[in-house]
């Protein structure tokens, strides 16, 4: 990525926005007004994004003290470097991608090996998707319901990252990708419909 300029103290730099002119400013000019040294923005950000960051941080390896020791590193890490950060076009993928590394970087000190190809935390991306997530038609949902979540069990934590990053998290398969270390695009959409197949073949076996 490109790395903007030196941030200059401008008008803009230090305008206060409110709540709903961040909200419809895009992640790139939001980004941009916290690398120019916005203080307004950078507490935008972390308001904004902290309760997902600090859930997906859970939800990747359930120490909540190790998830709140990495953001802090990662929002002290990003308001110190701000003038040298590249352009960014999704901020909660980035801050996703940011407590991701950071964490597994945690976890090597500690001296865990991790694979990233497959989560030593076997609870890693625990998740109940309802029936109308996977297109299931079902005259007894609470069944249906149990049957998908016995069948969320038998995937690995990398489908199920994929399926919440997808669903609960509303990303694009590029987004996906780049978080979850895919050089093609392709590749977290064929994660995506490899888990779903195996879903509706649990539940709807031939």
């Amino acid at each position: 990525m490109k790395p903007l300029k030196s941030p200059k103290i401008t008008a803009a730099s230090q305008r206060r926005y409110s709540e709903k002119e961040y909200q419809d400013m895009p992640d790139e000019s939001v980004w941009e007004s916290f690398c120019l040294g916005n203080e307004a923005t950078f507490s935008y950000i972390y308001k904004n994004f902290a309760s997902d960051l600090f859930s997906y941080g859970f939800q990747f390896c359930g120490d909540s003290h190790l998830v709140e020791d990495c953001m802090q590193n990662v929002f002290i890490y990003l308001r110190k470097k701000r003038e040298n950060l590249g352009q960014v076009k999704s901020i909660k993928s980035y801050l996703f991608k940011c407590i991701q590394y950071e964490i597994i970087k945690r976890l090597k000190e500690r001296g865990v090996l991790v694979d990233t190809n497959e989560y030593q935390y076997k609870k890693a991306f625990s998740i109940a998707l309802s029936p109308e997530t996977i297109m299931i038609e079902s005259e007894s949902q609470e069944q249906k319901r149990m049957m998908i979540n016995q069948a969320l069990d038998q995937l690995t934590s990398r489908q199920r990252q994929a399926l919440i990053l997808l669903y609960e998290e509303e990303m694009s398969y590029s987004e996906i990708a780049d978080i979850m270390g895919f050089s093609e695009v392709k590749s977290a959409r064929k994660l995506v419909y490899r888990a779903l197949a195996s879903l509706k073949e649990v539940i709807n076996p031939s």
